[in-house]
């Protein structure tokens, strides 16, 4: 790292210009070498990234929006069996990203573990393809018997199915806790500007996961339901391909986060509750006089969580053989609240999110009112394949104030999570 000496007579702007241009500390490039601001990360990179999550949920989403209809349909499930494998393939796909995170974070790192789960997620959709495919020319043959065997699927078809869908489910739970960390691993937090574009990422990228939800539900639930299975399967794994192959463009700009060898940031904020529990006993007066004596402690600790101060402290006097923790590990474990550049903090935006899903409910009670009020005026009540006489713009503002609120709260919690778990 270059170290740049300031004398009185240089401008500011010419103090500036090696920091814009400087190496960007705790990153390399993809050959592990230093770094620099001006030619890597930033929105160049991030486009990449907010392109791959816009295919990924068009992938999934396309998938999952319309699943029911596939087992209940081609595979000729009854309703409540269907309904029982659509909440069990969703499930294990939001329990999936704890072994993604779990990979990526010890082993793979979050470039490598996107790349590997994007492969496993495409060859998961190439075989629903051709497990699709497979199905028609059942179909097929089926029209020209009468037997009711013959139009079953096998149960090796099944099974070859079912495991094609759990391969996209593992393959997405790879990808999905590591591409929204990775895009965020592009913008220098030391850096005011890209500190500050940081956090017009995470808008972006719920943006981008909503126009990928919205395209699949437009366009592939109409061509599954209209044209074929093999075309509604197989549209999402050529996007995934293309969407793989431009990420991979990306690789010589992106910004790789330095694995920093060590106790892991579970095992140094464990560590410290650890010795606080050990140390409950011990008083902050005892802590302070002996931090003073020792003089061990030059800098003053936060305000905040100050019983956490007590795994500074070894009871014995000695911390030759005690598990003593430093005053960074201390600090690293107290959760800083309020890091925000923007002109609301993440907790504000959370907050603010939360009484919009109040109002909403209000707005959704008003609506219910309103309709069970039409209902008795035209003795519909207790007739629920009846169409109550109401215009369905009713429901527009409980939808309005429902977006927003989705909006606030999950970007702002996706920020206020990566903001507070300690880097590696």
């Amino acid at each position: 790292m270059t170290i740049i000496s300031v004398s009185g007579s240089e401008s500011p702007e010419s103090i500036q210009t090696p920091l814009i241009r400087g190496v960007v500390q705790g990153s390399v490039d993809y050959k592990g070498l230093p770094i620099y601001r001006s030619n890597s990360g930033g929105w160049r990179s991030a486009s990449f990234i907010l392109g791959m999550e816009l295919a990924e949920r068009f992938a999934y989403f396309g998938i999952a929006s319309n699943l029911i209809m596939y087992l209940t349909g081609k595979l000729g499930q009854s309703t409540a069996t269907a309904a029982e494998n659509v909440n069990l393939w969703s499930g294990a796909s939001y329990l999936f990203p704890l072994i993604g995170a779990f990979v990526a974070d010890s082993f793979l790192g979050r470039y490598l573990t996107i790349v590997v789960a994007s492969l496993i997620c495409i060859l998961g959709l190439g075989l629903l393809t051709l497990s699709a495919t497979i199905s028609s020319f059942s179909d097929s043959n089926c029209s020209s018997t009468n037997t009711l065997t013959s139009c079953s699927p096998s149960s090796v078809q099944v099974d070859f199915f079912f495991f094609s869908l759990y391969l996209v489910a593992f393959g997405q739970g790879g990808y999905k806790p590591c591409v929204q960390a990775f895009g965020a691993d592009q913008f220098d937090e030391k850096d005011p500007d890209e500190r500050k574009a940081k956090s017009s990422f995470f808008n972006w990228w719920y943006f981008s996961m909503c126009s990928g939800i919205l395209v699949a539900q437009l366009i592939l639930i109409y061509v599954q339901d209209n044209l074929n299975w093999t075309f509604g399967f197989g549209i999402p794994c050529i996007v995934m391909v293309i969407a793989l192959f431009i990420f991979l463009l990306g690789v010589k700009t992106y910004r790789y986060s330095v694995k920093v060898e060590g106790k892991s940031a579970f095992q140094r904020i464990g560590q410290v509750f650890v010795a606080t529990i050990r140390n409950w006993r011990s008083s902050c007066s005892a802590i302070a006089l002996e931090e003073e004596a020792c003089g061990s402690l030059p800098h003053r600790s936060s305000e905040q969580f100050k019983f956490l101060d007590k795994a500074l402290f070894a009871p014995n006097g000695s911390k030759e053989h005690e598990i003593v923790c430093s005053l960074s590990e201390v600090e690293e474990a107290k959760a800083d609240l309020t890091r925000e550049p923007s002109g609301i903090t993440m907790l504000q935006r959370i907050g603010t999110g939360m009484c919009l899903s109040a109002l909403n409910m209000a707005i959704a009670a008003v609506v219910e009112m309103k309709r069970l009020e039409v209902a008795r005026e035209f003795g519909l009540v207790d007739k629920p394949n009846v169409t109550v006489p109401m215009s369905i713009w009713w429901l527009t503002p409980q939808y309005i104030v429902s977006g927003v609120a989705d909006a606030l709260t999950l970007v702002g919690m996706q920020e206020f999570f990566y903001d507070q778990v300690p880097r590696e």
